[in-house]
């Protein structure tokens, strides 16, 4: 017999040495950091210029003080067991968040459940949600986050890409598929705002969204991890949740909403979220999630509720990327472009050449690293809509995301 200690992966793929447990894994792409990690591989930055990362999505503004006091506050919750549904008192702190930022009440929002961060509960939620025996179709955007495909494959669904292009301003266009398509679709990924694209889903949006869930039956994931991250106070994005209350929706049927404390609270390593919406659905997810084995520690739940209950942290961490934004704007010369988001931290930026070669050369000659579009985005309707783009994550000191942004003006000039 083979031993499993022989797997061997690369570039995402499975290889024949292996024992595969699971088949579905060899249907799995490598992630878009991994292939970024290849397409650098062998090459030396100039030395010259000193490294700028700008290729994650990984908060790097400090995470308020108050939270990590909360989390050590929290430390005598070391020595039980946590409870999957959550506590009182974290539990208490999202809804009172959920009725400030969307006006909702308690029916109006369904059910509530802690997460271990966005990302753990929108894989997840795929598996418990579709049925092994007739998985379907799963639709969500193109360029995308790639944990939709995953638990898409992984689920045994297939997936369907809706490219979201330049010429619409990267709003999603539902009429993509048609009629027959859509009766095949059991379960829609929408992000709002989009990444990569930064695209804030309008109640037009929502309206087309929900009308083709009710008639053709299938449960809405609506990621909205960079809800919280926006260029104007006065105009916060709008939820799903909210979307549907405006709209008259009863109980918020068929929609389950993802959040976190990763973007909103420069909290990524506390591993925190919620989901909240129709209480049937949620139900369900959680007699999932007590078997997965997805319970937060008391300490997180501590430090949560302490996060989702102050809003002074949030507003100047929105200042922040506002600055950014504003000191890079006009930094960009002719030969690139991007518009400013209308949410999250990151600038889609139209290249002159081809992405990856763009990417790679603006590495090795002006040591800025950035992640090709084309790697967030997969072939669908004769296209891949990532091409000739760029992903570039506003997450450094404003120092560095200024000096960026001069190498990548200059670097592209000479293209």
């Amino acid at each position: 017999m083979r031993n499993p200690s022989e797997l061997v992966v690369h570039f995402g793929k499975v290889h024949e040495r292996s024992v595969l447990r699971n088949s579905r894994l060899a249907l799995l792409q490598a992630y878009p950091f991994e292939r970024l990690r290849v397409l650098i591989a062998g090459l030396d930055a100039n030395p010259a210029f000193s490294p700028i990362n700008l290729s994650i999505g990984e908060p790097k503004h400090a995470t308020p003080e108050f939270i990590k006091r909360a989390l050590v506050d929290g430390m005598d919750g070391l020595s039980a067991y946590p409870a999957t549904a959550g506590s009182g008192p974290l539990k208490e702190a999202i809804a009172a968040w959920l009725m400030r930022r969307y006006d909702l009440d308690s029916a109006e929002y369904g059910e509530i459940l802690p997460i271990n961060g966005s990302r753990e509960a929108l894989f997840s939620f795929a598996q418990a949600v579709l049925d092994p025996a007739k998985p379907g179709k799963v639709a969500f955007p193109n360029p995308f986050y790639q944990i939709y495909e995953g638990a898409t494959l992984l689920a045994g669904a297939e997936p369907v890409y809706l490219n979201t292009l330049a010429n619409t301003g990267f709003a999603p266009d539902f009429g993509q598929l048609s009629a027959r398509d859509w009766t095949d679709v059991r379960l829609v990924y929408v992000c709002s705002p989009g990444n990569p694209c930064g695209h804030v889903m309008n109640l037009e949006n929502w309206k087309e969204l929900f009308n083709l869930s009710d008639r053709f039956g299938f449960t809405i994931a609506s990621d909205e991890c960079y809800s919280e991250i926006y260029p104007d106070e006065s105009a916060p994005p709008l939820g799903g949740l909210q979307a549907a209350k405006l709209l008259g929706r009863h109980a918020c049927e068929k929609l389950v909403t993802f959040t976190s404390l990763s973007k909103r609270s420069n909290a990524p390593g506390l591993r925190s979220g919620f989901v909240a919406g129709d209480p049937s659905i949620l139900r369900d997810f959680l007699l999932y999630r007590t078997y997965h084995g997805s319970a937060m520690g008391l300490m997180v739940q501590n430090a949560s509720a302490a996060a989702w209950a102050d809003e002074a942290h949030v507003i100047d961490n929105r200042k922040e990327y506002a600055a950014k934004f504003s000191a890079t704007r006009n930094l960009m010369s002719g030969a690139v472009h991007a518009d400013a988001p209308g949410g999250g931290f990151y600038y889609w930026m139209r290249t002159p050449v081809d992405d990856a070669l763009f990417a790679r050369e603006l590495w090795r000659q002006y040591n800025v690293l950035v992640l090709p579009g084309s790697f967030l985005a997969r072939e669908a309707r004769g296209l891949n809509p990532g091409k000739k783009f760029v992903r570039i994550a506003l997450v450094a000191p404003l120092s560095e995301c200024v000096e960026a942004m001069r190498r990548i003006s200059e670097f592209a000039i000479k293209l």
